[in-house]
């Protein structure tokens, strides 16, 4: 995904429209009780923890659609690691329109940043090996772009976005199509009625369904899931350069190398999305 695409923006966009609409209401009436129309301030984007920042141009979307008279001035920029009492941006202009963006801003900010430093200690994790890091669909629904986004910035490799962009043959689909070679057969004869051009990945239980998988041709990545560091290497060597490989199902930070050795092309975890706590930022507003 180019997260500077058109796509990409109108996606964006939506989550944002959604997302202030979620939250305002008819109206933000803490800051309408209180803060006169025409005042002005400035706040700063203070981090209380150490990671990988990521969702800048995030905030930056968010405040020019909350008000494009807001200006942000950019100290950290996204991808970059951070430390305890770093200030990642000013954000200066309307206090009404400062406070109306705030919580959007900080909720992204800090599960974006969160998804960025795990995605980055699997990729320092995976150094000196040819392996890299993938996310999944297990994604919060809704704002599935930023997550994968978040991915990005911290060294990640997506996967497929959605159910519209790949082909995965998982276990159930295997299972209701009668077979492994059942569901492949079936696969390729609907994209060939169909006209579509997507990869095809297969998910492999075990070594015989790895051996069924390789009679086929145009096989892009076979899912070798849940295996050991045994079978993983006999897998991998069984399959050579017919297709690339995935390792996955409960790979963590601390085995991650391991299945990595066994010479795998990809990992990928479910976890870099579903199982993160929050990078602790505060926008703060700054006096005087």
């Amino acid at each position: 995904m180019d997260y500077s695409s058109a796509s990409a923006f109108e996606e964006m966009n939506r989550i944002i429209d959604n997302a202030l609409r979620e939250d305002l209401g008819d109206g933000d009436h803490s800051s309408l009780s209180c803060i006169p129309e025409t005042a002005h301030g400035k706040a700063r984007l203070l981090v209380k923890d150490e990671g990988v920042l990521a969702g800048v141009a995030f905030a930056k979307a968010v405040f020019h659609k909350v008000d494009p008279e807001l200006k942000l001035d950019v100290i950290i920029d996204d991808g970059e690691e951070v430390s305890y009492g770093d200030e990642a941006f000013y954000v200066s202009g309307s206090s009404r329109s400062i406070l109306k963006a705030e919580r959007l801003v900080l909720n992204s900010m800090q599960r974006m940043s969160a998804i960025a430093t795990k995605t980055r200690k699997f990729v320092h994790a995976l150094e000196g090996t040819k392996t890299k890091i993938l996310d999944t669909r297990k994604t919060t629904p809704g704002i599935r772009l930023l997550e994968k986004w978040a991915v990005d910035i911290g060294g990640g490799v997506n996967h497929r976005f959605g159910l519209y962009d790949m082909i995965m043959l998982k276990d159930n689909h295997i299972d209701f199509a009668g077979g492994v070679e059942q569901a492949i057969k079936k696969t390729k004869k609907y994209l060939s009625e169909t006209g579509r051009d997507l990869k095809i990945i297969v998910e492999a239980r075990d070594l015989a369904e790895i051996k069924k998988i390789l009679k086929h041709d145009n096989i892009y990545r076979i899912l070798i899931d849940n295996f050991n560091y045994e079978d993983t290497r006999k897998a991998v060597k069984l399959i050579g350069d017919q297709c690339l490989t995935e390792s996955s199902g409960g790979i963590t930070l601390d085995t991650a190398k391991h299945y990595a050795d066994c010479g795998v092309d990809f990992i990928s975890s479910g976890s870099l999305t579903h199982s993160v706590y929050n990078l602790d930022l505060s926008l703060k507003a700054v006096h005087g």
